[in-house]
């Protein structure tokens, strides 16, 4: 339902105008690789579960604060690395086919999108940590989530964007 009414161009919030499809909120939706409506499926998932299943037990236990043990950071770092591969397969891979050179050349300015913006944003977490916001310190966790809300923030208009 989600996805028809997003990419279908007579969804929920379109109406026919002389044979015409049109917006109610105006021009066009940009979904290139379906980032708006993948991430707003999933994110309200992800919020009905976890409103349904509650904090963990303990999390809001002062006594208990520091007793949270980090994750794995080499495995966090490898599976940021994973899903970045596979964001060039995802980001690339929806103009469909490379059958003529102006498909081939937005396929290209998908892939530079897909690497520029999640350097940017990885980086500029990583230094707003390292100089800004205390405790200073150099946080690769925070460093491979700028790397994914970059990936995320480009997806769906990645071949309307200029680098």
């Amino acid at each position: 339902i989600v996805v028809y009414w997003g990419w279908s161009g007579s969804g929920l919030l379109f109406y026919d105008d002389a044979g015409e499809s049109k917006s109610v909120v105006g021009p066009a939706l940009i979904d290139f690789a379906g980032s708006g409506l993948v991430h707003l499926t999933g994110g309200v998932g992800a919020l009905c579960g976890a409103i349904i299943v509650g904090p963990r037990n303990g999390r809001w236990d002062e006594s208990k604060a520091n007793d949270f043990d980090g994750h794995s950071v080499p495995f966090c770092v490898l599976g940021t690395f994973f899903l970045w591969f596979g964001w060039y397969g995802f980001n690339p891979g929806s103009t469909g086919s490379m059958h003529d050179a102006a498909t081939a050349n937005t396929a290209g300015l998908v892939a530079v999108n897909t690497t520029l913006a999640p350097c940017v944003a990885g980086l500029l977490v990583f230094l707003l940590r390292a100089l800004v916001f205390p405790p200073r310190l150099l946080d690769v966790g925070a460093f491979c989530n700028g790397i994914l809300a970059g990936l995320v923030s480009i997806t769906a208009g990645c071949a309307a964007v200029e680098p």
